[in-house]
C-alpha cells in the first residue's frame, strides 16, 4: 500500500508537472504579445494558475519520490496545501452556485434576442458591477473588444431592420450595443437609431437606460443598466460552467489529498498515523514507569542487601564449625 501510494502520488504530480509547464508558457507568450491592457490583464491568473500548479507538483514529486526522511516535510506541506485547496475549492462552487442562481434574460416579440434587467440578478453582484472603478474597467475592455465594431462578423450587424432583429445577439450585445426595446428607438443601422418623432414617451423618458443612449461610438449604452446586465448575464453563464467543472476537480482534489495522506502515513510523517509507532507522550510514559520499575527493583536490592549479607555469614560459621 505505501509503494502503490507513494507511486500514483508520484505519477498524477508528474502528469500536472507536464501541464503546468505549456499553460505557464501559453501564459507568458500571450501577454508579451496583448496589444491591450485587457488582454494583458486576462493571462495574469493563467500565469497564476500555471506557476502555482509547477510550484505544488514539483513539492508533490519532492514527497512521494524523495527520501524517506527528506521527503517528510515536503509531505507534509503538500498535504496542508491540498486540504486548505480542497475546502477552497469547496467553498467557491457553493458561492458560484448561490450567486448565480437568479437572473435570466426576457424574450422579445419579434426578435431573435433577449433583453436583460440589473435588477433580476442576486445583490453581491449588483454590487460589484455597480463599483465606479470596476465598471471603468470593463467598459474599458468593451471597448477596446469593439464588440459593437461593426464589422461584418459581429453578430450586431444586419443589412436591415428586420435581418437585424432576427439575429441572435450576445447579451453584451444586445444590453451594450443597443437601446432597449421598451425606449422606442428606431433602427438605422447596428449603431445608430433613431429617437421617436414624438420623442420619448413618459416612461421612457423617466427610465434611466433610454436617458443613456447615445449614438457616439464611444458612448452607445455603456452606461446603461441593461449593459451591466448583459456583463453579469455572461459572468454567470461563465461561473456557472466553472462551478459545474469545480465538481469533477473536487473530486480528484480529495482522491490526490487522500493519496498523499496515505503517503505520509507509510512514510512515518505522523507517529500519531504511523502503524505500530508510539506518540511522545506515550513513550514519555513508558519510559518514565521503566525508569520507576528499575529504580524500584534497585531500591529492593539495596534493602535486601543487609539480609543477605547476614545469612552469607551464618553459612560461613556453621561450615567453619562443622
Amino acid at each position: 500500500m505505501a509503494r502503490l501510494s507513494h507511486g500514483l502520488l508520484g505519477a498524477l504530480n508528474l502528469v500536472t508537472l507536464l501541464l503546468s509547464l505549456p499553460v505557464l508558457c501559453a501564459g507568458v507568450y500571450f501577454r508579451m504579445r496583448a496589444a491591450t491592457e485587457c488582454e494583458r490583464a486576462l493571462q495574469l491568473p493563467v500565469i497564476a494558475f500555471g506557476g502555482a500548479l509547477l510550484v505544488v507538483s514539483l513539492v508533490g514529486l519532492a514527497g512521494a519520490w524523495g527520501h524517506r526522511g527528506a521527503a517528510t516535510p515536503f509531505l507534509w506541506a503538500y498535504v496542508v496545501f491540498m486540504f486548505l485547496l480542497v475546502v477552497a475549492v469547496f467553498a467557491l462552487t457553493v458561492f458560484a452556485f448561490v450567486v448565480t442562481n437568479r437572473g435570466a434574460g426576457g424574450a422579445v416579440s419579434g426578435r431573435g434576442y433577449r433583453e436583460y434587467r440589473l435588477g433580476d440578478y442576486s445583490g453581491w453582484l449588483q454590487a460589484r458591477i455597480a463599483e465606479p472603478e470596476t465598471w471603468r474597467r470593463v467598459e474599458s475592455c468593451l471597448s477596446e473588444a469593439r464588440v459593437c465594431g461593426g464589422r461584418p462578423s459581429d453578430g450586431a450587424v444586419g443589412r436591415d431592420a428586420k435581418e437585424f432583429y432576427k439575429r441572435h445577439l450576445s447579451p453584451i450585445q444586445s444590453g451594450c450595443c443597443k437601446p432597449p426595446t421598451r425606449c422606442g428607438f428606431r433602427y438605422v443601422n447596428a449603431t445608430f437609431w433613431a429617437a421617436p418623432g414624438s420623442g420619448l414617451s413618459t416612461t421612457a423618458a423617466g427610465d434611466g437606460d433610454c436617458r443613456a443612449w447615445s449614438n457616439g461610438m464611444q458612448v452607445l449604452c455603456f452606461e446603461c443598466d441593461a449593459c451591466k446586465a448583459g456583463v453579469l448575464e455572461t459572468v454567470k453563464t461563465k461561473w456557472k460552467a466553472v462551478a459545474t467543472v469545480n465538481i469533477a476537480l473536487l473530486v480528484l482534489l480529495v482522491v490526490v489529498y487522500t493519496l498523499g495522506c496515505c503517503a505520509l502515513r507509510s512514510n512515518g510523517g505522523s507517529r500519531y498515523f504511523k502503524d505500530g509507532a508510539r506518540s511522545p507522550l506515550s513513550k514519555r510514559r513508558e519510559d518514565g514507569e521503566i525508569e520507576t520499575v528499575s529504580s524500584s527493583s534497585k531500591s529492593a536490592t539495596e534493602a535486601s542487601s543487609p539480609f543477605s549479607t547476614a545469612t552469607r555469614r551464618l553459612v560461613d560459621i556453621i561450615q567453619t564449625a562443622a
